[in-house]
């Protein structure tokens, strides 16, 4: 078993080194070693969570193509402009919600040159909102309801009577507390802007102007407002026939599957807004949106084939040697999820590949939910796309990685959210 597991641990820091679709394909190459090499026979791949994601991406994306991203850019920049003095409070906040409603956490690419530039213009350290800005973009992952990990994470639990609303009554508080703590503990980071040496540095050479960051414009305003709350309503209905099963058509005495609902109404959604709007499909499927989404589809195919094939096939041994430290400590089973998500870079691909073993070792449901934030951790090492954007936007250099990589501008509001997060979760499900 250990020697199938180094396998496993190989084709993932392989794959997520490659970057791209690499975490998926080397995830099917380890399906093959395990099945050819090891004897091991491949579990189903996970259709129902691919094509919930792929019907999702396929709404956000027909939603940026009418302009509807661009739109709520917009919004958040008056916001932030209004109110600048409370960027590094109000910058997470945006992200935040960004990515509880589009489902994916690419969306915070679009605003954070804004924060950027607010932060600078108001002679705040732009480290302070852009680190836990992005954190918060990550955290809202395991808070929406459309998203690929919360998806997959009720899939798992269907077999629980665990409805939607019982994950978001644990997740929604939870995450936006631990933000929120984040985003205060992040106000008191560096030194203040002015007696930053980098960025006088920068100011002195000459490397900074007086320029603006200039936002797309919407060709189209009333076709981007109808492709959001299009959208909006599309994930509302999700919200409630999953929390309301009655709510479900009934086939046979039995509702219809959250999964399938929620492919229907994301893919009825793409096709409205694109009839609506008449925007064209080919545009919906080249924005940056649905690019990532895919690659994320991908990352899941192979790495969670690859997970559910090594679980299910060395079942008694893996329960038999940690059952016994998991029961006592069960938080311990949070690390390995934040571990694990390190490695896989994906928060969906962390739910897949680990919170099968959480169920095969007897762990209460609602504590799983409790640790759900955990799949949040792949801030901790500096090389994920939004992390690298928003290093790349603040002009000042004050957002950057450290001498010793790891001492970074995400990792104290990504380890404060996170903790946070998960003990108000826990604290939550003792309540409910």
């Amino acid at each position: 078993m250990l020697i199938q597991l180094l396998f496993v641990l190989v084709c993932i820091i392989v794959g997520a080194r490659i970057g791209g679709i690499g975490l998926g394909v080397m995830g099917g190459l380890g399906v093959a070693i395990l099945t050819f090499f090891f004897g091991l026979e491949p579990t189903a791949p996970p259709i129902d969570v691919m094509l919930m994601i792929a019907a999702v991406i396929s709404a956000a994306g027909a939603m940026q193509a009418a302009g509807g991203l661009d739109f709520l850019v917009k919004i958040a920049e008056k916001i932030l402009r209004r109110h600048p003095q409370y960027v590094t409070i109000l910058s997470p906040l945006v992200t935040y919600t960004f990515t509880f409603l589009a489902g994916t956490g690419h969306v915070a690419y679009s605003v954070l040159p804004v924060i950027a530039e607010v932060a600078r213009e108001t002679k705040i350290r732009p480290e302070r909102p852009l680190g836990i800005a992005v954190i918060a973009s990550q955290q809202a992952i395991t808070a929406s309801p459309i998203s690929a990990a919360t998806v997959a994470l009720l899939g798992l639990l269907a077999g629980f009577d665990i409805t939607l609303f019982d994950i978001l009554k644990i997740t929604i508080p939870a995450t936006l507390i631990g933000v929120l703590v984040g985003a205060f503990a992040s106000m008191r980071v560096g030194k203040e802007l002015v007696d930053d040496p980098e960025y006088q540095r920068r100011l002195q050479s000459g490397e900074l102007d007086n320029s603006h960051v200039e936002l797309n414009d919407i060709k189209n305003l009333f076709s981007a407002k109808l492709s959001v709350i299009l959208f909006i309503a599309s994930t509302v209905l999700i919200v409630l026939f999953g929390s309301i099963p009655s709510m479900r058509p009934t086939f046979d005495g039995r509702a219809l599957g959250m999964p399938s609902l929620i492919e229907i109404l994301m893919l009825t959604t793409a096709a409205v807004i694109l009839l609506v709007t008449k925007t064209s499909g080919a545009k919906a499927a080249q924005g940056s949106v649905f690019s990532a989404g895919m690659q994320a589809v991908i990352a899941i195919f192979g790495v969670a084939w690859m997970g559910d094939t090594f679980i299910n096939g060395n079942i008694i041994q893996l329960t038999g040697s940690i059952e016994s430290v998991v029961t006592d400590m069960p938080w311990l089973f949070g690390v390995a999820l934040f571990v694990m998500s390190i490695l896989l870079y994906s928060q969906a691909a962390t739910v897949r590949a680990i919170m099968p073993l959480g169920i095969a070792l007897g762990l209460n449901p609602m504590l799983l939910i409790a640790l759900f934030p955990a799949v949040n951790g792949y801030f901790f090492i500096p090389n994920y796309p939004t992390v690298v954007a928003a290093i790349n936007f603040d002009r000042t250099g004050t957002t950057k990685i450290g001498k010793y990589i790891l001492n970074h501008s995400f990792m104290m509001p990504g380890m404060v959210a996170t903790i946070v997060g998960i003990g108000v979760g826990l604290l939550l499900i003792q309540i409910f």
